[in-house]
């Protein structure tokens, strides 16, 4: 898995048959998807042209890794969710598979809504939880690897308690736990503890709150305007993404920032013709204040980190 991914959240319709070829130019070969994300039709048409157009880019030299949503953990769920993954993705197979949250939500059939999201009112306050386990999810997941249909498959949002169940009884283990993590929230603890298990780990919003500013009432601070960010920026002559970016990769973590932005796209993958040093690296641990923008228990009143 590369250490440098596209985030394919919050890809707005019309965007992604543009940024996925540019991703591909710029060097980019992880894409990281999920069918709550909305738009992975337009992924696989990106990807489908891509394929045609670019002879020197077959599907064996890509990444691609989408997510399990909520509403599909019980095991007769799980295959047909992938199936409807993959059909719209346009790709025989996947390299990861996730589950997205360690959260079970009552199924909803996707000919009544899809993606499913959090609720039919689309409040996520207004959820309805089901009584399905995450062993038995994980058990469907490892059939899928059997299949072929599944390269790899691991967990997003989880943590080092709710890894532990399901390592007690996996047959085959998680390969990544993908964690909301930045400076803000430097998650070192649970990355010692993936890692210790030989479960790498991928970063989600590794620029902080930029993500989540349009989609929240509360003020968050602003890590690309941080004075310790930007004096090491200043000093090494980067951008402060790439030194967000840099800092999660000198930890053995993989980040999936996202953009649009063609100058964006070059500029979040030129991360490795650098290095901080262990003094820049404890500024940057230092700012940890255990800030999380992305937490179920504010928006869904379904506490998983507490």
């Amino acid at each position: 898995m590369p250490l440098v991914g596209l985030g394919l959240w919050k890809s707005a319709p019309g965007q992604l048959n543009s940024t996925i070829p540019a991703a591909i130019d710029a060097g980019y070969r992880l894409f990281d998807s999920a069918s709550d994300y909305g738009n992975e039709r337009e992924t696989g048409q990106a990807l489908k042209s891509v394929f045609a157009n670019n002879p020197s880019i077959k599907r064996q030299d890509l990444f691609i890794t989408s997510k399990l949503w909520n509403t599909d953990h019980h095991p007769d769920h799980v295959e047909p969710a992938l199936n409807r993954i993959l059909t719209d993705l346009q790709v025989e197979y996947l390299d990861l598979f996730l589950i997205h949250f360690p959260i079970s939500l009552k199924y909803v059939d996707p000919s009544v809504r899809y993606p499913a999201g959090w609720s039919e009112s689309g409040n996520p306050q207004h959820h309805e939880l089901s009584n399905d386990a995450l062993c038995d999810t994980w058990r469907a997941l490892e059939k899928l690897v059997d299949s072929g249909k599944v390269r790899n498959i691991g967990v997003s949002n989880f943590n080092c308690q709710l890894l532990q169940e399901i390592l007690r009884i996996a047959r085959i283990k998680p390969v990544v736990n993908q964690i909301e993590s930045h400076p803000f929230l430097t998650q070192s603890r649970l990355i010692k503890f993936c890692q210790s298990q030989n479960i790498a780990v991928t970063a989600f919003s590794p620029l902080g709150a930029t993500s989540y500013r349009e989609i929240s009432s509360v003020e968050h601070p602003d890590l690309l305007t941080h004075p310790v960010v930007t004096k090491i920026a200043t000093d090494l002559n980067k951008t402060a993404a790439q030194i967000l970016l840099r800092f999660q990769i000198e930890r053995g973590v993989a980040v999936i920032p996202k953009s649009t932005n063609s100058d964006r796209l070059k500029e979040n993958i030129n991360v490795f013709d650098f290095k901080l040093s262990n003094e820049q690296l404890d500024q940057l641990l230092a700012l940890n204040q255990n800030l999380r923008f992305n937490d179920p228990a504010v928006f869904a009143n379904i506490e998983i980190y507490g």
